[in-house]
């Protein structure tokens, strides 16, 4: 299938690991031309030489940025635009709060998940409008989590904040529909990233058991067996963002393995 990504030009916030760093992969293998940013100066100098050995290097940007701060985000898209000339898919992405409970975190927990994961979105979004609405073949893409449609032991704060960005998603998937923008969201399950080993030593430490049978109690319970690989969330948001799914907008795509046990 032509996914028709040729030359399209894909934004996509810390993005030098995990699933947004094989999305770019992905989008790149494409033909997409592709702008990242991480906060770590070291990470982003390993993601842009990894994408360099592979991708023309005029295909590729990566910045530094704090997805935090509304500044940096505005001059993380811009210098997308000057690079590239326009921008035709943005996709949120932010780490995830840390684990806990109700009773083991702070208040100041609540606002940096509020911070982190839905303002980052609605600021990456708001800074790239103008440019989408250029664009015939605009698309939009949050990464939540499946914690969004159930909650994840553990992990309180991820469990209050990603419905928000459901929310948000949904809306603006129906306020910027007029303009030819979709927006979309993906909910990833368990897959093999640094955050999933975060969660799971977490996990293990309150529970009072080892890593590996902390992992495999997981994995047990997951109707594929195993976890999912960042190539296999890749190829979903790919397709989603892409032309190739140009009637599909407003949608929250579970990609878990089956995790989540309702309709």
């Amino acid at each position: 299938m032509n996914l028709h990504l040729q030359n399209k030009v894909a934004i996509l916030a810390a993005a030098t690991d995990g699933l947004g760093f094989a999305t770019a992969q992905q989008l790149l293998a494409e033909g997409a031309k592709v702008a990242i940013c991480g906060r770590d100066e070291q990470r982003n100098r390993v993601a842009a030489e990894h994408l360099a050995a592979t991708y023309p290097a005029d295909h590729i940007l990566v910045q530094a940025c704090d997805v935090t701060n509304r500044q940096q985000v505005d001059a993380f898209v811009q210098a997308a635009h000057t690079k590239f000339g326009q921008v035709d898919i943005v996709i949120t992405n932010a780490g995830g709060p840390p684990a806990g409970t109700f009773e083991t975190l702070d208040a100041s927990a609540y606002e940096k998940g509020f911070q982190l994961n839905l303002m980052s979105a609605v600021s990456l979004i708001h800074a790239a409008l103008p440019f989408l609405k250029q664009s015939d073949a605009a698309s939009i893409l949050t990464i939540t989590s499946r914690s969004a449609k159930s909650p994840i032991p553990n992990l309180f704060i991820s469990n209050v904040i990603r419905p928000a960005v459901i929310g948000l998603t949904k809306s603006l998937s129906q306020e910027l529909g007029e303009y030819g923008i979709r927006v979309n969201s993906i909910l990833p399950g368990w897959t093999k990233t640094e955050r999933t080993v975060y969660l799971l030593q977490k996990r293990a430490e309150k529970l009072g058991v080892s890593y590996e049978a902390c992992e495999a109690d997981v994995i047990k319970s997951l109707p594929l067996k195993r976890m999912g690989e960042p190539t296999e969330f890749a190829n979903v948001a790919t397709f989603l963002v892409s032309p190739a799914a140009s009637y599909m907008t407003g949608v929250m795509l579970l990609v878990d393995g089956g995790d989540y046990p309702g309709f």
